[in-house]
């Protein structure tokens, strides 16, 4: 992973946790697979209820987390 979509990532994060939610990463080792390289929104307890939101790639995370909610 490049230096700059590590920081990417790491901000992603931070933001995620703000929140309310935790970014995890898909673990698929298959290059092939359908949500290789995806993530979701995970809703932390106590903070948000709800389900995880994804697969989502790392564009779609940040559009969710910088785009104000109806």
């Amino acid at each position: 992973m490049e230096n700059t979509e590590k920081t990417r990532e790491n901000r992603l994060r931070r933001m995620a946790k703000r929140q309310g939610y935790t970014l995890a990463r898909k673990r698929s080792y298959d290059p092939r697979s359908l949500d290789y390289g995806t993530y979701r929104l995970v809703p932390v307890p106590g903070k948000r209820r709800g389900e995880p939101i994804g697969p989502l790639t790392i564009d779609e995370v940040e559009k969710r987390l910088t785009v104000p909610s109806r």
